[in-house]
C-alpha cells in the first residue's frame, strides 16, 4: 500500500491521472449541483447510460480510441437521449420518470449490443473499451487528460459566467419567465453542460456510476450551507477528493475498476455528511431534537409547580407531578435534575419547591399560556373549549418580544378566558 502511494508521488504519469480524474470529479461536482436543485437528477442518469452506444459510434466511425471522437459522439447521442425524454413527455401521457426509464434502458441496450459487436472485430485498438462501463483512469493517456482538462475550464467559465442566471432559473423558473429570461437557452444550456460532464467522467467512473459522481457531492454539500456559490464550492471538492482516493485504492490490486472505488469513497462522504453535517446531520437534529423536547418538558414542569402555588401548595413530590402531567418517569427524573442544576428548582428530602428564578420562570410560561388564550377568544373568536391545545403549543414558541405585543395589544390584562389571574414579574 505505502508503495502505490509512493508511486503515484513520483511517478509523472501516474501524477497525470490523478490529476485528470481530480478535474473531473470537481467539474462533475459543480455541474451536478444544478441538476440537483433542478430535480433533473434522473435524467443525468440516464444521460450517464445512454453515452455509451454514443462512445461504440465514435469508435466505429474512427476505428480508434480518439478521445476527441468519442466525446464528440457520446455529447451527440447523451443530447439525443434529452431530446427523445422530452419528446416522449411532450407527445405523450408518460411522465417524466417513466420516460426517463424507456430512453435510458433502450440507449444503454444498443450500446451493450455494439460493445459485444466491436469486442468480437479484429480491430487492436478496441482493447480497454469495455473499461467504459464501470471506468479505469489507469487507461488515460495524456491526450485524455489534456482533453478533460480543456473542456472541464470551459464548462467552469460557462457556470461562472452565467451563475446569475443559472441560480434564478434554478430556484424560480417562473420568475424567470416572468423578467425576461431565455428559459429554453439556458435550459439548453444546463443540460449541455451535464452531457458534456458524462462524457468526458465516464472513461474514470464508467457509464453505469457516472450519475453518482453527479448528484452524490451534491447531496451531500447542500447539507453543509444553504448559500449556491458555496456548495458548488463543496460538491466540487467532494468530487475532487473522492475521485483521487478512489484511483489510489483502485491501484492497490490489479484487475480493480476505478469507478466502483470512487462512487465508494463518494459514498462515505456523503453517509458522514448525513451523520455529522452541522445542523442538518443526524446527530445534530437529534441534539436539537432533544433540547427542544427537554426544553418542554422543563416548561411544562415549571407551569406544573405554578399552578400547585395557586393552590397553596408549594412543596410536590414526583406523584403530585404526575397527577397533573403524566411523563415518562425516567424523563421526569432528567428533568427535575436539569432544572436543579439551572437554579429553578430546589430539592428537599423527597419533595421540590421552585426557587425564585424558578417561580419567575413559570409566571413567564403561565403568562404566555394565558395570554394566547385570551388572544385566541378576543381577537380570534375563538370558543373557550377551543383554545387550550393551541395555548399549550404555542406558549413554547413566544419570546419576549411577542409576549410585550400580546400585552399591548390586549391592553395587559389581568384575567384569562377561564378567569384566571394572568401573572406578572413584581420586578418588571
Amino acid at each position: 500500500m505505502i508503495s502505490n502511494l509512493f508511486y503515484f508521488l513520483e511517478d509523472a504519469v501516474a501524477q497525470k491521472v490523478v490529476f485528470g480524474v481530480a478535474v473531473i470529479g470537481f467539474i462533475s461536482g459543480v455541474v451536478g449541483v444544478f441538476s440537483f436543485l433542478r430535480k433533473k437528477t434522473l435524467v443525468a442518469d440516464a444521460i450517464s447510460h445512454a453515452v455509451l452506444p454514443g462512445v461504440c459510434v465514435g469508435f466505429l466511425f474512427a476505428g480508434t480510441k480518439d478521445p476527441v471522437i468519442l466525446m464528440t459522439a457520446a455529447v451527440v447521442v447523451g443530447w439525443l437521449s434529452v431530446w427523445m425524454i422530452d419528446l416522449v413527455v411532450r407527445t405523450t401521457k408518460l411522465k417524466e420518470d417513466a420516460a426517463i426509464a424507456i430512453v435510458s434502458t433502450f440507449f444503454f441496450a444498443i450500446g451493450s449490443v455494439l460493445l459485444s459487436y466491436i469486442s468480437k472485430s479484429e480491430n487492436a485498438e478496441q482493447t480497454g473499451l469495455k473499461n467504459f462501463l464501470f471506468g479505469n483512469a489507469a487507461t488515460m493517456t495524456d491526450l485524455d487528460v489534456n482533453v478533460f482538462v480543456v473542456v472541464s475550464l470551459v464548462i467552469l467559465l460557462v457556470v461562472v459566467l452565467f451563475f446569475k442566471q443559472f441560480k434564478l432559473f434554478c430556484f424560480d423558473e417562473a420568475f424567470s419567465k416572468v423578467i425576461g429570461l431565455p428559459v429554453k437557452s439556458i435550459e439548453f444550456l444546463l443540460s449541455t453542460l451535464t452531457v458534456l460532464t458524462v462524457a468526458i467522467g465516464i472513461q474514470a467512473v464508467g457509464v453505469v456510476l457516472m450519475s453518482a459522481l453527479l448528484i452524490a457531492p451534491a447531496s451531500a454539500a447542500r447539507y453543509w450551507t444553504n448559500k449556491l456559490s458555496l456548495m458548488l464550492v463543496i460538491a466540487g471538492f467532494f468530487g475532487l477528493f473522492s475521485g483521487v482516493f478512489g484511483v489510489v485504492v483502485s491501484t492497490f490490486k490489479e484487475a480493480m475498476p476505478t469507478g466502483p472505488w470512487i462512487v465508494t469513497i463518494l459514498f462515505l462522504f456523503t453517509i458522514l455528511t448525513l451523520l455529522f453535517a452541522p445542523k442538518k446531520g443526524w446527530f445534530s437534529i437529534k441534539k436539537l431534537n432533544d433540547f427542544n423536547k427537554f426544553k418542554i418538558m422543563e416548561e411544562n414542569l415549571l407551569k406544573v409547580f405554578y399552578q400547585y402555588l395557586e393552590e397553596g401548595k408549594e412543596e410536590l413530590e414526583v406523584m403530585d407531578i404526575l397527577e397533573k402531567r403524566p411523563v415518562d418517569t425516567s424523563d421526569l427524573e432528567t428533568v427535575l435534575s436539569r432544572l436543579q442544576k439551572k437554579g429553578l428548582l430546589h430539592k428537599k428530602d423527597q419533595s421540590y419547591q421552585l426557587t425564585i428564578n424558578g417561580n419567575v420562570e413559570a409566571m413567564r410560561i403561565v403568562r404566555s399560556h394565558r395570554l394566547w388564550e385570551l388572544y385566541l377568544t378576543q381577537r380570534m373568536k375563538f370558543k373557550d373549549d377551543h383554545i387550550h391545545g393551541s395555548a399549550e403549543t404555542i406558549e413554547h414558541l413566544i419570546t419576549p418580544e411577542i409576549e410585550l405585543e400580546l400585552l399591548k395589544e390586549l391592553d395587559f390584562p389581568k384575567e384569562d378566558p377561564h378567569n384566571k389571574t394572568i401573572p406578572y414579574d413584581s420586578r418588571s
